[in-house]
């Protein structure tokens, strides 16, 4: 029995370092994205949905002082992890489409199941902060003007959309 706890816990413990390292890499993907397409409009983009978010979900922390489930500190509504993650994947998909979109958004819900599977934070903190990054890039994002694909269905018909902004 105690082998069942200690790889239940080992498993708790990789599930939030890996969200963890998501929370970081999410964002840092969307920001070095800019670079690789030599995207200055888009940085700027990205410049101010990041820095609304934290100040948006940073200012709701010290205004609400919401006790975490482990009772550890008084910041859990809403979840910063959460708003990071969907800011940084809401930029990518919002710029650049979804095929960098999806991915980043698998990965941002993964943060924010992370932040409950830890007793970190309660459902609707995880649901608040992806609704805070995912507004905040949605706001101050444009699509990029490159090509964007996007799936179609309609009346039973499948396909893509392929489109190019001049």
């Amino acid at each position: 029995m105690g082998i069942f706890f200690s790889q239940s816990a080992a498993a708790s413990d990789t599930i939030e370092k890996s969200g963890d390292a998501l929370v970081v890499l999410i964002p840092a993907i969307a920001y070095g994205t800019t670079f690789y397409l030599d995207d200055d409009e888009g940085r700027t983009q990205f410049y101010k949905s990041f820095f609304t978010n934290l100040a948006v979900t940073q200012g709701l922390k010290s205004t609400i002082k919401k006790e975490r489930p482990d009772g550890s500190d008084k910041s859990s509504f809403p979840s910063g992890h959460t708003s990071i993650a969907f800011q940084g994947a809401t930029f990518l998909y919002k710029r650049y489409g979804f095929k960098y979109g999806i991915p980043a958004y698998i990965g941002a819900a993964f943060v924010g199941y992370s932040r409950v599977q830890a007793d970190k934070h309660y459902i609707e903190d995880v649901l608040a902060g992806a609704a805070i990054g995912t507004i905040s890039s949605l706001y101050f994002t444009e699509p990029y003007k490159g090509v964007t694909v996007t799936p179609t269905a309609n009346n039973g018909y499948y396909g893509i959309t392929v489109s190019k902004n001049w």
